[in-house]
């Protein structure tokens, strides 16, 4: 089976897009995802006033460490976090009134920990409806800096989105933060504003980012780990075998920990300097497993728990039920459609051994419930879906490839 060519990542691809707004220069990103999620926000940057040129294979955007070339605008976020959270941050940095909004979906997702730091800098930031949702309006005045207190426990992004600001601020930031969830996804935003010029200091849970702006760089963006763990997955509960090309030893994704997992239940992993291959061995151990911080996988586990051969128990996942909709009572309710036992509490999932029965997945409109369930599929011919179509959101292309993957592996896969 040839190695599979995963899209770009949907974090790595964000966070570029937020430095080469702000650094001084052209940047050219290599590669980045092209998907509902990331189209949006390069629209939001050009409702903003940056001038982004996109092809194929490569977006160049003309950076403004002075902040939106536009006095006033009105962004409207779609459906992605990373757009609703990053560019409200990013225009307080400028001069202007700008207005922000999101769709019904990402309204209903949390804001208030991030636009109350925010604020406590001295943010002129208004909520227009409903207090830490989308709409907001912001009146930026630039940001002076100092120090802030953040909870970043329901989402590592609201801390993300103040470093990303740090290096914008006349005096730098020191953020301390009093909890932290999916604690990789910071890793990669401190490698990247690395890569952009800028070296970030840690103080026990405070972080110190200095002023002076980012440079302008080429940057190539590596495939979605989140996205490769389907593909994995899918090696590991039919027995095949798939090798992934540019995520490796080296990589910045957190979520490649979840082949560690794979390989607890008994599949084999070999992490190479520049690309992950899983085999599956035929059979699943159950298993007791930690996924605080790689819970955009959660999902993945979940959708093939069923087919190990003991409980398996997924913990310390609270934060999954305010993503794109509840993941956890999500994965539960999809798993007892398949006539498959669960069990669940506030931050766990216990999904026990069972043979799932065809039936139609719940979506919520949720990407992951989508593509996580299609590795069910491979396994249980006859599962559908009532909105496949909501993989736009990070893989428009995935109903295609998962077919082409189940097609080489002489397997017939109607799910989607």
């Amino acid at each position: 089976m040839p190695p599979v060519d995963i899209p770009g990542s949907k974090s790595v691809t964000a966070r570029a897009l937020f430095l080469a707004a702000a650094a001084d220069g052209v940047t050219t990103l290599l590669r980045p995802l092209r998907s509902d999620d990331t189209e949006g926000f390069a629209e939001g940057l050009v409702r903003l006033g940056y001038r982004v040129g996109r092809t194929p294979d490569a977006w160049q955007v003309d950076g403004r460490p002075q902040g939106p070339a536009l006095p006033a605008a009105d962004v409207y976020c779609r459906d992605g976090a990373t757009t609703a959270r990053f560019l409200p941050t990013l225009a307080a940095a400028g001069h202007g009134s700008y207005r922000f909004d999101a769709s019904e979906q990402m309204r209903r997702r949390p804001l208030a920990p991030l636009t109350r730091a925010l604020r406590d800098l001295g943010v002129d930031l208004r909520h227009e409806g409903a207090e830490g949702h989308h709409p907001l309006r912001i009146e930026a005045a630039g940001v002076e800096g100092g120090d802030v207190t953040l909870d970043a426990g329901q989402s590592s992004q609201y801390l993300t989105a103040l470093l990303l600001l740090g290096p914008l601020t006349r005096r730098g930031l020191r953020i301390r933060v009093t909890d932290l969830v999916s604690a990789p996804y910071v890793e990669i935003t401190l490698s990247m504003m690395r890569s952009f010029g800028v070296e970030v200091a840690r103080e026990g849970d405070t972080f110190v980012v200095p002023p002076g702006g980012y440079r302008a760089t080429t940057y190539a963006i590596e495939p979605d780990a989140s996205t490769a763990s389907y593909f994995f997955a899918a090696a590991a509960v039919t027995g095949r075998e798939i090798t992934v090309p540019g995520l490796g030893q080296g990589a910045l994704q957190g979520d490649l920990r979840f082949v560690d997992v794979l390989r607890r239940m008994g599949a084999e992993v070999v992490v190479g300097a520049d690309r992950t291959t899983v085999r599956g061995t035929g059979g699943l151990r159950g298993l007791t497993v930690t996924m605080r911080d790689v819970s955009d996988t959660m999902p993945t586990l979940a959708a093939i728990a069923p087919f190990a051969d003991g409980p398996v128990r997924i913990e310390d996942v609270a934060n999954t039920r305010v993503k794109e909709c509840d993941r956890l009572d999500a994965c539960a309710e999809n798993l007892r459609r398949l006539g498959v036992g669960v069990s669940t509490g506030d931050d766990w999932i216990e999904i026990r051994p069972g043979t799932p029965a065809p039936a139609e997945i719940k979506t919520f409109g949720d990407h992951r419930i989508v593509m996580s369930f299609a590795v069910t599929g491979l396994r249980v011919p006859g599962i559908s879906f009532d909105d496949p179509g909501c993989v736009k959101k990070t893989f428009p292309g995935f109903h295609e490839a998962f077919g082409e993957l189940a097609a080489g592996w002489g397997i017939s896969s109607d799910g989607g």
